[in-house]
Protein backbone atom coordinates (compact mmCIF):
# COMPACT_ATOMS: atom_id res chain seq x y z
CA UNK A 1 0.00 0.00 0.00
CA UNK A 2 1.65 3.31 -0.83
CA UNK A 3 1.42 6.00 1.59
CA UNK A 4 -1.45 7.88 2.41
CA UNK A 5 -1.33 11.69 0.04
CA UNK A 6 0.05 14.77 2.42
CA UNK A 7 -2.73 17.14 2.79
CA UNK A 8 -2.06 20.21 0.74
CA UNK A 9 -0.74 23.94 2.16
CA UNK A 10 -1.94 26.96 0.74
CA UNK A 11 -0.96 30.22 1.73
CA UNK A 12 -4.30 31.13 4.14
CA UNK A 13 -4.37 27.94 6.32
CA UNK A 14 -0.55 26.66 5.82
CA UNK A 15 0.90 27.35 9.58
CA UNK A 16 3.86 25.73 8.27
CA UNK A 17 4.19 28.84 5.66
CA UNK A 18 3.09 31.24 7.05
CA UNK A 19 5.85 31.38 9.87
CA UNK A 20 7.79 34.58 8.20
CA UNK A 21 7.01 37.07 5.53
CA UNK A 22 8.63 37.22 1.87
CA UNK A 23 11.62 39.32 0.89
CA UNK A 24 12.08 42.61 1.27
CA UNK A 25 10.03 44.79 -0.93
CA UNK A 26 13.35 47.35 -1.33
CA UNK A 27 16.88 45.81 -2.01
CA UNK A 28 20.16 46.85 -3.49
CA UNK A 29 22.24 45.21 -5.49
CA UNK A 30 24.94 43.71 -4.57
CA UNK A 31 23.02 43.45 -0.80
CA UNK A 32 23.13 39.84 1.09
CA UNK A 33 20.05 38.77 2.22
CA UNK A 34 20.60 35.94 5.74
CA UNK A 35 17.96 33.04 4.96
CA UNK A 36 16.49 31.19 8.06
CA UNK A 37 17.90 27.83 8.91
CA UNK A 38 16.39 25.14 6.65
CA UNK A 39 13.64 22.85 8.54
CA UNK A 40 15.47 19.88 7.94
CA UNK A 41 12.83 18.32 11.20
CA UNK A 42 9.72 18.99 9.81
CA UNK A 43 9.95 17.83 6.39
CA UNK A 44 7.59 14.94 5.64
CA UNK A 45 8.41 11.48 4.64
CA UNK A 46 10.71 11.16 1.23
CA UNK A 47 7.96 8.40 -0.14
CA UNK A 48 5.11 10.58 0.76
CA UNK A 49 6.61 13.31 -1.30
CA UNK A 50 7.25 11.00 -4.08
CA UNK A 51 4.09 10.34 -4.02
CA UNK A 52 2.82 14.07 -4.40
CA UNK A 53 5.56 14.94 -6.93
CA UNK A 54 3.84 16.09 -10.29
CA UNK A 55 4.16 19.12 -12.81
CA UNK A 56 2.13 21.67 -12.18
CA UNK A 57 1.42 24.80 -14.77
CA UNK A 58 -1.45 26.39 -12.73
CA UNK A 59 -0.35 28.53 -10.15
CA UNK A 60 -1.62 31.69 -8.02
CA UNK A 61 0.34 34.77 -7.99
CA UNK A 62 0.43 34.60 -3.57
CA UNK A 63 4.29 35.53 -2.97
CA UNK A 64 5.98 32.79 -0.91
CA UNK A 65 7.06 32.91 2.66
CA UNK A 66 10.99 33.40 2.93
CA UNK A 67 10.94 30.40 5.26
CA UNK A 68 9.88 28.40 2.28
CA UNK A 69 12.19 29.79 0.06
CA UNK A 70 14.83 28.68 1.83
CA UNK A 71 13.52 25.31 2.74
CA UNK A 72 13.23 25.07 -1.34
CA UNK A 73 17.27 26.36 -1.67
CA UNK A 74 18.80 24.51 0.67
CA UNK A 75 17.01 20.90 -0.75
CA UNK A 76 18.09 22.15 -4.23
CA UNK A 77 21.66 22.28 -3.40
CA UNK A 78 22.62 23.68 0.07
CA UNK A 79 25.15 22.41 2.38
CA UNK A 80 24.40 19.62 4.23
CA UNK A 81 27.84 18.79 5.49
CA UNK A 82 29.06 21.66 6.29
CA UNK A 83 32.83 20.49 7.58
CA UNK A 84 33.06 19.53 3.83
CA UNK A 85 30.68 21.72 2.20
CA UNK A 86 29.41 18.73 0.71
CA UNK A 87 25.63 19.60 -0.78
CA UNK A 88 22.20 18.16 -0.72
CA UNK A 89 22.52 17.06 -4.50
CA UNK A 90 25.48 15.53 -6.32
CA UNK A 91 27.68 16.46 -8.94
CA UNK A 92 30.77 14.64 -10.32
CA UNK A 93 34.01 15.58 -8.73
CA UNK A 94 31.74 17.55 -6.51
CA UNK A 95 32.77 20.20 -9.36
CA UNK A 96 29.53 21.93 -7.87
CA UNK A 97 28.79 24.06 -11.23
CA UNK A 98 25.13 25.22 -10.54
CA UNK A 99 24.43 28.26 -9.87
CA UNK A 100 20.85 28.81 -8.75
CA UNK A 101 19.36 32.26 -9.52
CA UNK A 102 15.91 33.30 -8.21
CA UNK A 103 13.50 35.95 -10.27
CA UNK A 104 10.57 37.20 -8.13
CA UNK A 105 8.46 40.37 -8.37
CA UNK A 106 10.86 42.11 -5.88
CA UNK A 107 13.80 41.40 -7.76
CA UNK A 108 16.50 38.94 -9.12
CA UNK A 109 18.72 37.39 -6.77
CA UNK A 110 21.32 34.12 -7.00
CA UNK A 111 21.61 31.67 -4.25
CA UNK A 112 24.84 31.71 -1.75
CA UNK A 113 24.40 27.80 -0.48
CA UNK A 114 27.82 28.56 1.86
CA UNK A 115 26.46 31.77 3.72
CA UNK A 116 22.80 30.11 2.80
CA UNK A 117 21.85 33.38 1.78
CA UNK A 118 20.60 35.80 -1.33
CA UNK A 119 22.47 37.90 -2.91
CA UNK A 120 20.93 40.77 -4.84
CA UNK A 121 21.40 40.75 -8.35
CA UNK A 122 19.09 43.42 -9.79
CA UNK A 123 15.97 45.23 -8.65
CA UNK A 124 14.31 44.68 -11.91
CA UNK A 125 11.61 41.65 -12.33
CA UNK A 126 12.67 39.23 -15.05
CA UNK A 127 9.87 36.45 -14.56
CA UNK A 128 9.09 36.74 -17.86
CA UNK A 129 11.64 36.25 -19.57
CA UNK A 130 12.67 32.89 -17.73
CA UNK A 131 10.00 30.91 -20.35
CA UNK A 132 7.30 31.57 -22.97
CA UNK A 133 4.49 30.01 -21.13
CA UNK A 134 1.38 31.96 -20.07
CA UNK A 135 1.76 31.16 -16.57
CA UNK A 136 5.46 32.12 -16.27
CA UNK A 137 5.33 35.74 -15.57
CA UNK A 138 2.53 36.02 -13.06
CA UNK A 139 3.81 33.01 -11.07
CA UNK A 140 5.31 34.05 -7.48
CA UNK A 141 9.03 32.40 -8.05
CA UNK A 142 11.10 30.78 -10.89
CA UNK A 143 14.49 29.92 -10.29
CA UNK A 144 16.84 29.26 -13.23
CA UNK A 145 19.73 26.53 -13.09
CA UNK A 146 23.14 28.31 -14.56
CA UNK A 147 26.20 26.16 -14.88
CA UNK A 148 29.82 27.80 -14.45
CA UNK A 149 31.72 26.87 -16.61
CA UNK A 150 34.95 27.83 -15.07
CA UNK A 151 34.52 24.59 -12.50
CA UNK A 152 34.72 22.24 -14.89
CA UNK A 153 38.26 23.08 -16.42
CA UNK A 154 40.75 20.28 -17.57
CA UNK A 155 37.64 17.81 -18.32
CA UNK A 156 36.65 16.25 -21.54
CA UNK A 157 34.36 18.10 -24.07
CA UNK A 158 32.05 15.07 -23.23
CA UNK A 159 31.92 15.68 -19.32
CA UNK A 160 31.88 19.54 -20.14
CA UNK A 161 28.43 19.23 -22.32
CA UNK A 162 26.54 16.19 -20.47
CA UNK A 163 27.93 17.26 -16.81
CA UNK A 164 26.00 20.32 -16.04
CA UNK A 165 22.35 19.03 -17.77
CA UNK A 166 22.78 15.92 -15.06
CA UNK A 167 23.28 18.41 -12.37
CA UNK A 168 20.86 20.73 -12.64
CA UNK A 169 18.35 17.58 -13.25
CA UNK A 170 19.26 16.10 -9.74
CA UNK A 171 19.12 19.55 -8.10
CA UNK A 172 15.38 20.85 -9.82
CA UNK A 173 14.44 17.19 -8.62
CA UNK A 174 15.13 18.05 -5.06
CA UNK A 175 13.21 20.95 -5.69
CA UNK A 176 10.25 19.13 -6.84
CA UNK A 177 10.16 16.98 -3.72
CA UNK A 178 10.91 19.70 -1.47
CA UNK A 179 7.81 21.57 -3.39
CA UNK A 180 5.96 18.32 -2.75
CA UNK A 181 6.65 18.25 0.84
CA UNK A 182 5.52 22.06 1.27
CA UNK A 183 2.08 21.43 -0.53
CA UNK A 184 3.34 24.02 -3.42
CA UNK A 185 3.26 23.62 -7.22
CA UNK A 186 6.71 22.96 -9.23
CA UNK A 187 7.20 22.13 -12.78
CA UNK A 188 10.84 22.48 -14.57
CA UNK A 189 10.64 24.22 -18.21
CA UNK A 190 13.36 23.70 -21.19
CA UNK A 191 11.40 25.84 -23.34
CA UNK A 192 12.95 29.57 -22.73
CA UNK A 193 14.90 32.03 -24.81
CA UNK A 194 18.79 31.26 -23.22
CA UNK A 195 20.69 33.95 -24.76
CA UNK A 196 17.55 36.60 -24.20
CA UNK A 197 17.98 35.42 -20.16
CA UNK A 198 21.84 34.97 -19.92
CA UNK A 199 22.20 38.70 -21.36
CA UNK A 200 19.53 40.03 -18.77
CA UNK A 201 21.60 38.34 -16.26
CA UNK A 202 24.43 39.45 -17.74
CA UNK A 203 26.15 36.24 -17.72
CA UNK A 204 29.78 35.77 -19.10
CA UNK A 205 30.13 33.64 -21.75
CA UNK A 206 31.89 31.11 -19.81
CA UNK A 207 28.20 30.35 -18.21
CA UNK A 208 25.05 28.87 -19.43
CA UNK A 209 21.54 28.85 -18.37
CA UNK A 210 20.71 25.44 -18.56
CA UNK A 211 16.94 24.95 -16.95
CA UNK A 212 13.86 27.19 -15.44
CA UNK A 213 11.46 25.88 -12.62
CA UNK A 214 8.79 27.30 -11.77
CA UNK A 215 6.95 27.07 -7.81
CA UNK A 216 4.05 28.86 -6.37
CA UNK A 217 0.68 28.10 -4.85
CA UNK A 218 -1.22 25.69 -6.64
CA UNK A 219 -4.20 27.73 -8.41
Amino acid sequence: MPPAPAATLTSTDSPVLLQTGGLPAAVTPGESIPLPPPRTGEAWPLMTALLERRSSRSFRSDELPLQAIADLLWAGFGVNRPGSGGRTAPSAYDVQDIQIWLTLSTGTYRYLAEEHALLVMEAADLRGLTGSQDFVAGAPLNLVYVSDGTRLAGFSVTDREHWPWTHAGCIAQNVSLACAALGLAAVVRSTLDRGALARALDLPETQQVLLAQTVGYPA
